[in-house]
């Protein structure tokens, strides 16, 4: 049901043909990975968290992770991710094929991480765990309603040389 509902919401802002379903496994970074042909830092894995009373989804690189206090320091309380039921409450798709499109819950809300930045092309997925869309971030940022561009990860900066 979700890939449909992702299906008619890109649509109605004319990005339906973006979308690609694989008769294999997109749920991990990994898998989508494989199933995109691209590296796993391009694709951009939504990560959902409790937040006030709802949820806050962040959008980040595949090859970042969570930063726990730079987390705290955005949102002003521990990083808590929602379990498997609150994930579908609150964003309307099962873990494997969460993405920030179709969001109807009025107490979800969405930023991108700046990992994300530095790639020309990404892939959220599109609502199940068979698909993915291919966007740059200025047509993630309009898709997604996000609230903005934060830096909560960490784990994908390349050392100073």
């Amino acid at each position: 049901m979700s890939i449909e509902k992702c299906r008619a919401y890109l649509a109605q802002r004319g990005y339906e043909d973006r979308i690609r379903e694989f008769d294999v496994s997109s749920a991990t970074v990994e898998l989508a990975a494989q199933a995109v042909g691209c590296q796993p830092a391009h694709i951009a894995k939504t990560l959902s968290f409790l937040h006030e009373d709802g949820a806050v989804l962040i959008v980040c690189a595949g090859d970042a992770k969570i930063d726990n206090s730079k987390f705290k320091a955005q949102f002003h309380h521990k990083a808590t991710m929602l379990s498997p039921e609150q994930v579908e409450t609150f964003t309307g798709h099962r873990i494997g094929g969460v993405c920030p499109f179709a969001i109807e819950h009025p107490n979800t809300v969405t930023y991108l991480d700046v990992s994300l930045r530095r790639f020309e092309t990404i892939y959220p997925a599109a609502g199940n765990a068979a698909s993915a869309v291919k966007l740059n971030c200025d047509e993630l940022a309009r898709l997604s309603n996000s609230l903005g561009w934060i830096d909560v990860c960490k784990g994908w900066q390349t050392p100073a040389q």
